[in-house]
This record gives C-alpha cells, sequence and structure tokens, in this order.
C-alpha cells in the first residue's frame, strides 16, 4: 500500500510526505523514576526523544523536569531532561546536556549497536501483513529503518533509509532525494498500520546523510538484505 502525498513548495524549502508501515510492537522504552508512566519511546535522537503513553491520566507540564531508564532488549541508560510540548498522550523530551549524560546517550545510539538489533520484518510475512510490492523491510526501535519496494518484475523500484533524523530516498526514473524528518504520526487504516512522515528535502544532496547512509548499508551482513540488493542500493547512493 505505498502512498505518496502531495508535495508542499516554497521558495525555501519543500517538504514531502509518505505514508509508511508501521510495526505494531516496540521494545524501547522509558520508564519514569517514579514508575508512575510506562512510555513507548517514538522517536530517540542524541538530543532529545517522544514518548508516548496510552494512560490519558498524565499531569506532566511543558518545561517540566522529567528523569528515568530507558530500556531496551536488555540493555538500560538512566536519563533526565525537560519536557518541551505534549500533544494529547504525546511528550517531547530534550536531554540534560549534562557531559556524561550526553556521552552514555551517544554510546547507547551508536549505529553499529542499532544495526544488532535491526529486525528483517520482511520475513516475518506470515505474521505481519506487508503493503504490496514491499520486498524488504529492516527495522530497529526507534532511529533506524529500511524500507525497499520492488517492481511486479521483482527488481528494485524505490528505496528509503531513515536513520535517526536523516531521510534517503532514492525512486527510478527520479533519481535520490536526501532530508531531514520533521514528523510522523499514526495513520487509522483498516488494513495495516501505517505512519505518515513529513520529511524536510535538501534543495541539493547532503553528502554527510549520504555518507550516513553508505556507513549503515556497510554494516548490514546478507541474513539482512541479500548481496544483490545490497550491491544495488550501494551503487545509487555512491
Amino acid at each position: 500500500m505505498e502512498r505518496k502525498f502531495n508535495l508542499i513548495k516554497s521558495d525555501f524549502e519543500k517538504h514531502e510526505k509518505r505514508v509508511l508501515p508501521r510495526f505494531p510492537f516496540c521494545y524501547l522504552t522509558f520508564k519514569t523514576a517514579q514508575q508512575a508512566h510506562a512510555f513507548e519511546i517514538k522517536d530517540i535522537s542524541y538530543t532529545g526523544m517522544q514518548l508516548y503513553c496510552r494512560d490519558q491520566e498524565m499531569s506532566y507540564k511543558e518545561g517540566g523536569a522529567i528523569q528515568g531508564m530507558i530500556h531496551w532488549l536488555g540493555h538500560n541508560l538512566s536519563v533526565q531532561g525537560s519536557i518541551k510540548w505534549i500533544n494529547g498522550q504525546r511528550l517531547g523530551v530534550e536531554f540534560h546536556k549534562r557531559h556524561e549524560q550526553l556521552t552514555a546517550i551517544s554510546d547507547f545510539l551508536k549505529l553499529d549497536k542499532m544495526v544488532k538489533h535491526l529486525k528483517p520484518l520482511h520475513k516475518m510475512s506470515s505474521d505481519l501483513e506487508l503493503p504490496p510490492r514491499l520486498k524488504y523491510w529492516l527495522r530497529s526501535d526507534g532511529p533506524v529503518e529500511i524500507f525497499v519496494w520492488q517492481h511486479a518484475g521483482s527488481e528494485i523500484a524505490k528505496f528509503q533509509i531513515l536513520c535517526f533524523e536523516n531521510f534517503i530516498e532514492w525512486e527510478e526514473g527520479k533519481g535520490t532525494n536526501t532530508g531531514r524528518i520533521i514528523s510522523k504520526r499514526n495513520v487509522d487504516s483498516p488494513l495495516i498500520n501505517e505512519d505518515e512522515w513529513v520529511f524536510k528535502l535538501d534543495l541539493e544532496l547532503d553528502e554527510t546523510k549520504m555518507n550516513r547512509g553508505v556507513e549503515l548499508l556497510n554494516l548490514l551482513h546478507e541474513d539482512l538484505l541479500p548481496s544483490e540488493a545490497h550491491s544495488f542500493m550501494m551503487r545509487q547512493l555512491s
């Protein structure tokens, strides 16, 4: 169910929307120090995180402090931060800029660790409803996700790489775009869990983002992405 949405242009920037499949389970969580709330971490970076709580009775306020423990598949990280915004059951948290904490967060979010937690969701097709023509789907909770789409004849038609706030997309006939992730929100669908992403596209290809994509692909092994697809993607990024 690959869908492309309106292109929004201005003289200074252009935004595009994509609707991409969403894995229904999140293993990256945050619990407050008082254990009052358990959050799913919808997004995380070196400077902050976006939290979602199913409990509607939250008493947090913008500008307030929050502290607790990030849990991720046996790894734990204690963090402190400030609440920058609240939208319904979602919170935006900015990490306190203490050197020790920023160093610990940077180590926790190393790219090679992200790759170790990547799951080849396309191999779970018997348990997961995949959109038509989605050939490969690699996902690590929160910061890293790769989508590879195919034509009816199985050739690669398009791929997207989401790596922290960076966005890279290649599409046959259109070439490569880079950009930054602006926002994402859940989309109600009777058939599949989806997110609507908004990206701010770069006016020219960003070499730093391209290099980050190449670095990520270089860390993948064949159990995650077959060598033929890997080589194809590397050629487009180089």
